[in-house]
């Protein structure tokens, strides 16, 4: 695989990564994680896609080795709080394999790096250039933007929180409109998010997180079902969605997130 900015035209895709050689015999909490990731990433290459959604892409596969970073550098024993997003947005995570993954957050203050392919196909309009992406997603700028003002360096942050997606997958329409898994029929839909449910689980079993925290409304939703239906005693609280979609969100999103992480007694963790 080719650095991003000296790949030229060629696509690059991956049906396991290579740089997960030998994970299966670790035991830390992010090879945990990461073999977790990998066996959900297995499961979803037997779902079909059609209409409205015409491109899929999982940056779990071309970005692995950005992903991999992220989780091995700030995944550890003793993070008690999930945040869990829903999926990746266009400009985010499907450019970096990072959660919420605002390209210059991920590169100047998470300080993730490495090589990112490409999807088997793309969209003309919504190209895979990793850390070279020229949009800001305002989500992840949003969402880690406040953090970054909370805790001042990452070690604060993923000192007892770690950020995670329920689904792997970004969702494209013929036109290149992000669609979330939400807006997908149902019969798409629904064997999507039971798939992504038992993801979830095994991922709170692999951190060993006691809270998670969906950031919107169906994450936590998603999170309440999945980890009761599964017998396991996990607090499960709700944070608002930072996207530009949502009307609130562009009235003073970091503001309610403060009040929200006071209320749910989690910002007293991220003092740095």
């Amino acid at each position: 695989m080719q650095d991003a900015g000296d790949r030229g035209d060629q696509a690059v895709s991956l049906a396991l990564p290579p740089a997960a050689a030998g994970l299966f015999e670790g035991t830390t909490a992010a090879s945990r994680l990461l073999r977790a990731e990998l066996e959900l990433c297995a499961r979803l290459r037997g779902l079909a896609f059609g209409e409205p959604v015409r491109y899929v892409y999982n940056p779990l596969e071309y970005a692995w080795e950005m992903h991999s970073c992220y989780v091995n550098t700030y995944c550890h024993d003793g993070q008690d709080v999930l945040f869990l997003g829903m999926n990746p947005g266009p400009f985010g995570m499907a450019q970096t394999g990072v959660p919420f993954g605002e390209v210059a957050v991920v590169r100047d203050w998470l300080g993730v790096s490495g090589r990112v392919g490409r999807p088997a196909e793309e969209h003309p309009k919504r190209p895979i250039r990793g850390l070279d992406t020229p949009q800001s997603e305002v989500s992840g700028a949003r969402f880690w933007g406040f953090f970054r003002r909370q805790c001042g360096a990452p070690a604060a942050f993923f000192r007892r929180c770690f950020v995670h997606n329920l689904c792997p997958l970004v969702f494209l329409s013929p036109s290149g409109k992000n669609l979330t898994p939400p807006e997908l029929p149902a019969a798409q839909r629904d064997p999507l998010l039971r798939l992504c449910d038992e993801g979830l689980c095994q991922a709170v079993r692999a951190l060993g997180a006691s809270t998670v925290v969906g950031v919107g409304r169906l994450a936590e939703q998603r999170a309440r079902r999945a980890l009761g239906a599964a017998g396991m005693e996990v607090r499960v609280e709700g944070l608002m969605h930072p996207s530009p979609r949502n009307p609130l969100a562009n009235k003073g999103w970091e503001g309610i997130a403060r009040a929200r992480l006071e209320e749910l007694g989690i910002l007293a963790l991220l003092a740095p």
